[in-house]
C-alpha cells in the first residue's frame, strides 16, 4: 500500500483520496467516535470505574459539496474538541449537567451570549434512525431534564436528532444575525450497544454503558472565524494573538524596549518590539491597523523616569505609566480575562 504523499503516489490516487476518502486501504477519520471506544473497550471496566472520560483535539476530515464551503466556517477538514463519557445510566443526568456547564463558561467567558439552545429530537416516523425506541424515549428524556436546569429558553426539533442519539445544540448568532450550530452534547445508547460495550455492575454481571458525545466548542476553525467576526479582529487583551507593542522613538532606545519586553514576557504576554526605522506616529498606526491592545512609546522622558507612555486600542492615551505598574496591568488584564 502507497502512502499518501510518498513518491510514486500518481495525482488520480490524490483525486481518488479527497473525493472519495479511500486510497488504497486508507481511509480518511470523519469522527473520533470508534477510536475512543476502542479505547475504552481495550480493558475490563468495572461500574467503580466509571465514568471514563475521554478527550482529544482531533482532526477529521468530511467531503462537504463546494457550493457548501465557507472560509473558515464549513471546511472539509477540521478539528473538533471531541469528548466522549462512558457511565452508568444513573450517571448520566449529572454528566450531561456538567458537559452543559462547561459549553456555557465557554460561551459567558469569550462574551458570546446571543445563543439558543435546541433540543433535537428524532422524529418516530423516519427510517434514519438506530436503535432501540426504549433507549431513544431514556435518552431525551435525560436531555429534556438536563436543559431544562439551564435556565434559559430552548426550542425541541423533532428530526434533527442524529442518526444514533438525540442532542442539545447551542446556536450562536454573528455579527449579521446568522445562526451557527456550535457547542453540542449528545446522549447515545447506540453506539455502546453496536460495539458491544460493557462494564461488571455490582452485582457482578456485564452491563452496558451510556456513551456520551461533547464538544464545548464544536469546530474549532468554525468557532474561531465566529470569535473574529465577533470582536471584529479587536480581541480582549488575554486573548489577543500579540498583547503589548512596544514603540522605542529611536534605535538609541531599542536596549530598553528589548528589556521591558523580556519583563512582559516573564509576566505572561505576548510582546514584540517594533524596532523598524519609521517615526513615531508612523509605528502608531500600524499598530492600530493590526489592532494591538495596549502600545507602549518609549523615549528620552520614558527612559529616565524608568516609566512608558501608553495607548489603549479602544481607550486612547492613557499617559504615562511607571514600568512595573505597567507590567502588572498587563498581567491582570491577562489573568482576569476581561471583555
Amino acid at each position: 500500500m502507497k502512502k499518501l504523499g510518498e513518491e510514486g503516489a500518481k495525482c488520480s490516487d490524490l483525486v481518488n483520496f479527497i473525493s472519495t476518502g479511500e486510497i488504497e486501504g486508507f481511509l480518511l477519520k470523519p469522527m473520533n467516535c470508534p477510536h475512543h471506544i476502542k479505547i475504552f473497550d481495550s480493558e475490563h471496566r468495572s461500574y467503580r470505574d466509571l465514568p471514563v472520560r475521554l478527550a482529544e483535539f482531533g482532526t477529521v476530515y468530511r467531503w462537504e459539496q463546494s457550493g457548501e464551503l465557507g472560509g473558515l466556517t464549513r471546511v472539509r477538514s477540521f478539528t473538533q474538541d471531541d469528548a466522549h463519557l462512558f457511565c452508568t445510566p444513573e450517571q448520566v443526568g449529572e454528566e450531561i449537567q456538567g458537559c452543559l456547564g462547561l459549553v456555557k463558561k465557554v460561551l459567558n467567558t469569550l462574551g458570546m451570549n446571543d445563543y439558543g439552545v435546541r433540543l433535537s429530537l428524532r422524529d418516530p416516523d423516519s427510517d434514519k434512525y438506530v436503535g432501540d425506541p426504549e433507549n431513544w424515549d431514556k435518552a431525551e428524556a435525560a436531555l429534556r431534564e438536563a436543559v431544562q436546569t439551564l435556565g434559559v429558553e430552548y426550542t425541541e426539533e423533532p428530526g434533527e436528532a442524529a442518526f444514533y442519539g438525540p442532542k442539545i445544540d447551542f446556536v450562536v448568532k454573528d455579527v449579521i444575525g446568522r445562526d451557527w450550530q456550535l457547542g453540542t452534547v449528545q446522549v447515545d445508547y447506540n453506539l455502546p450497544e453496536r460495539f458491544d460495550l460493557s462494564y461488571i455492575g455490582s452485582d457482578n454481571k456485564a452491563h452496558r454503558p451510556v456513551m456520551i458525545h461533547r464538544a464545548p466548542f464544536g469546530s474549532l476553525e468554525r468557532f474561531v472565524g465566529l470569535l473574529i467576526e465577533h470582536f471584529e479582529g479587536k480581541f480582549p487583551t488575554w486573548l489577543a494573538p500579540e498583547q503589548v507593542r512596544i514603540l522605542p522613538i529611536s534605535e538609541k532606545y531599542s536596549t530598553e524596549a528589548d528589556k521591558l519586553a523580556m519583563e512582559l514576557s516573564e509576566a505572561g504576554a505576548r510582546v514584540s518590539v517594533d524596532h523598524a526605522g519609521d517615526k513615531i506616529g508612523a509605528k502608531i498606526r500600524l499598530a492600530r491597523m493590526d489592532r494591538i491592545p495596549y502600545l507602549a512609546v518609549l523615549g528620552a522622558r520614558e527612559v529616565e523616569e524608568n516609566s512608558v507612555s501608553v495607548r489603549h486600542r479602544d481607550q486612547g492615551d492613557l499617559g504615562s505609566i511607571s514600568t512595573n505598574d505597567f507590567v502588572s496591568k498587563i498581567s491582570q488584564d491577562i489573568s482576569n480575562r476581561s471583555l
